[in-house]
């Protein structure tokens, strides 16, 4: 398994980077959103802690923030139905605090929200894994209860949607902004410069 990847960080595009080890090897690794916003710029030395998922059509590397960013990812994909693009879906809309609140709360309405995620996929994570994410517990108590804690790419994905932007449109756009090296990725920001995406194409 590859449970860490560290280099330099060599490109990134709207969903995922591409990492070069100092050996010399280089690993494309996809991204939540989140992920996307605390990346440094390219060029610069880099860490993700990461998750290799084998399947019949290929080998895909899933890279976080931090190891409970991991673990989360690691819970979700162990539901019946959820693969590892839903599950970047889940953590790149909510993130590890609203994530693990919205399952507890068996709050179906906004986990039906994310993009992939249907009614009754909703029902089954809430099903499945309600009872089962005490270890995420203390970083979901520690963020208010209507509002995003996992940084500015949370808050401006929530307040696009609340403009009355689909999810994956928001999400796509977002992605844009932040696989550019503009800077400045405050929410406001990234709000703007998405706003201007997705108005004028």
């Amino acid at each position: 398994m590859i449970a860490q990847v560290s280099g330099r960080l060599a490109a990134k595009q709207a969903d995922r980077v591409l990492i070069q080890t100092t050996g010399g090897v280089g690993y494309e690794i996809m991204v939540p959103l989140g992920v996307m916003e605390r990346l440094p710029g390219v060029g610069e030395a880099v860490t993700l802690a990461t998750e290799l998922v084998v399947r019949e059509d290929g080998w895909s590397l899933y890279g976080f923030h931090d190891e409970a960013e991991r673990r989360f990812f690691q819970r979700l994909t162990g539901v019946t139905g959820v693969g590892p693009k839903i599950a970047i879906a889940l953590l790149s809309a909510l993130g590890v605090e609203r994530g693990v609140r919205a399952v507890r709360d068996r709050n179906i309405a906004l986990l039906a929200s994310v993009n992939g995620i249907g009614k009754k996929t909703a029902e089954r994570l809430a099903l499945e894994l309600a009872d089962k994410l005490g270890e995420f517990e203390e970083a979901a108590a520690s963020g208010p209860a209507g509002g995003t804690t996992g940084g500015a790419s949370e808050a401006a994905l929530l307040a696009l949607e609340r403009l009355g932007y689909a999810t994956a449109e928001a999400d796509r756009a977002l992605r844009q902004v932040l696989a550019g090296d503009g800077g400045g990725n405050d929410t406001e920001t990234l709000v703007r410069r998405a706003l201007q995406l997705l108005t004028h194409g």
